[in-house]
């Protein structure tokens, strides 16, 4: 084997922690290199959040030539064309693909391409090249992952479902955390029979229970067939259907059966961290995969650093790039240490209509802080005064009884993710339902209603 020169740092994996963490240190002097074995940008740019949010957007139009009827727009007839937005969402990956290889080689980084495993706590191979690094940092991501039921195979993920060759007429998806509701927004929304099959009483564990019953409603205002408490017991191939049109019939707990074009798992995703050699480094791992971190992303082997999806906490994009801060910081400047704070960190799920969200759901403040005050409301927002759908908003604070503290703030609407990140920051810097009510509102919008609930829903 052929070995190199020593790197001050070498990160497994280009994607958004991996990137982040690769050119911040190069920036503070290191020699950094950082290894990828599929595409520069990980899940998030290429089979995640990007992706997502393009498809989201081509999910929309459908409702807004409707809506445009009650602003005195007619609108001929419209047709879908899946070809045109998958590929030019392709040609947007690519070219992000691109940004994300002269980001890193702007900053001094060596892209090497190629699966690395560790050989120890030193040194790292790719092929038959083996490179020594005072510093390894593994952000090899996360992968989805598909139960081992009969007729597996016959089941897609969220990868495959931004490529697919034809759009579906039918579909089933099978899951019920974020990225089974934004799908079921999505296909719904570009024209497909949709159903999500979960099996709890109630999609989207862990979040505020009011947004969760809010977002089934909303859903099923959009013809989204919810089927909670059960689950898929078997997948079987329609002999006699061919392609464009194969068929899939899914078996359910409950003794129902569906047929489906395509069924899409997303019922969660598994740290990457198989044929990486941690093992033969002594890199401890929990049962489910991931990487075991201290809070500075230190490993127990000295000089192996874990950050993002394969560390297991938070599978979040912009996580994963504060971790990175993080490592650049702790290992290359004489600053303080710096670790993520992941208790104020706003979240948005872009179904339809979206979720933003920030701090303790109720349930979790009354557990942690006992007396509480819950401030909410719906209302139809003002576009649909004109438009006539039935879709509502909500919004709820969250606040603690004795300081005042707003706790947290949960929304469900248009333009949710946009509204609440600003709302966040609010949060972080320990702001007062009295700092809320003394904030003077834009007018007209659904943003206001944030600073204009006066009256407690309840207290206890």
């Amino acid at each position: 084997m052929n070995m190199t020169d020593d790197y001050d740092l070498f990160v497994i994996g280009a994607g958004s922690g991996g990137v982040r963490a690769s050119r911040m240190s190069a920036a503070r002097g290191a020699r950094v290199a950082v290894a990828e074995s599929t595409y520069l940008g990980g899940t998030c740019v290429n089979v995640g959040c990007v992706p997502k949010k393009l498809f989201v957007y081509g999910s929309h139009f459908g409702e807004e030539f409707d809506d445009a009827r009650g602003f005195g727009w007619d609108v001929s007839q419209t047709t879908f064309d899946w070809a045109r937005l998958r590929d030019n969402k392709t040609r947007e990956i690519e070219r992000l693909n691109g940004v994300y290889r002269n980001l890193l080689e702007s900053a001094g980084v060596e892209v090497l391409h190629g699966h690395a495993e560790l050989l120890d706590a030193e040194r790292v191979r790719i092929d038959d090249r083996v490179y020594r690094a005072r510093n390894i940092l593994i952000a090899s991501g996360s992968t989805p992952s598909v139960p081992n039921i009969p007729g597996r195979e016959f089941a897609i993920t969220s990868n495959e479902a931004f490529y697919l060759p034809r759009f579906p007429r039918r579909v089933v998806i099978v899951g019920g955390g974020y990225i089974a509701v934004e799908f079921a927004g999505i296909f719904a929304g570009l024209g497909a029979a949709t159903t999500l099959i979960y099996r709890g009483p109630l999609f989207l564990r862990g979040f505020d229970d009011d947004v969760r019953s809010f977002v089934a409603a909303e859903l099923r205002k959009k013809h989204i067939d919810l089927r909670f408490s059960t689950d898929v017991t078997a997948i079987e191939d329609i002999p006699g259907t061919e392609p464009p049109h194969r068929a899939r019939r899914v078996h359910l707990a409950d003794g129902a059966a569906l047929d489906a074009d395509i069924v899409l798992y997303a019922t969660g995703r598994t740290p990457n961290t198989r044929n990486l050699g941690l093992e033969r480094a002594g890199v401890a791992c929990t049962a489910r995969g991931g990487i075991i971190v201290d809070d500075q992303y230190r490993t127990n082997v000295p000089g192996i650093h874990a950050i993002g999806d394969v560390i297991d906490r938070v599978q979040l994009t912009p996580v994963a790039i504060a971790e990175g801060m993080c490592i650049a910081n702790n290992l290359f400047t004489d600053q303080p240490t710096r670790s993520v704070d992941y208790t104020l960190i706003p979240t948005a799920v872009f179904c339809q209509p979206n979720i933003g969200t920030v701090g303790l759901t109720e349930a979790a403040a009354r557990a942690q802080h006992g007396a509480i005050d819950v401030y909410a409301t719906d209302f139809r927002p003002m576009k649909h005064t004109l438009s006539g759908r039935d879709e509502r908003t909500f919004m709820k604070l969250i606040v603690h009884a004795e300081s005042q503290r707003v706790l947290g703030a949960h929304m469900v609407g248009p333009d949710a993710g946009e509204i609440i990140q600003g709302i966040g920051v609010a949060l972080t810097a320990g702001a007062t339902k009295a700092d809320f009510d003394r904030t003077i509102g834009i007018h007209p919008t659904a943003a206001e209603e944030f600073v204009t609930m006066r009256t407690p829903r309840a207290s206890a």
